[in-house]
């Protein structure tokens, strides 16, 4: 079964998304574990990270910037809310 790709996030506050996916899981997940690294560094400021898409299998950001679903998703498992 392939990883679920994210359908649907809102921002929460700070690097937090309100992340759903495909598979109905969902969960507010902080990046700022993930913000390391030169194409990472603007996202560390929030009115860059607010602009966010979605490109049709994650998140990502203007400067090509994106975190894999599947890593998302993992962290999502951790703690997960099923709508």
């Amino acid at each position: 079964m392939p990883t679920p790709v994210v359908t649907n996030a809102s921002w929460v506050a700070g690097h937090r998304l309100d992340v759903t996916f495909s598979d109905g899981a969902r969960k507010v997940i902080d990046f700022s574990p993930w913000l390391i690294g030169p194409v990472f560094e603007p996202l560390r400021d929030v009115d860059y990270f607010r602009r966010f898409i979605l490109d049709g299998w994650t998140v990502s950001w203007p400067n090509g910037a994106d975190i894999a679903p599947e890593t998302l998703y993992e962290s999502a498992a951790r703690d997960r809310v099923v709508a």
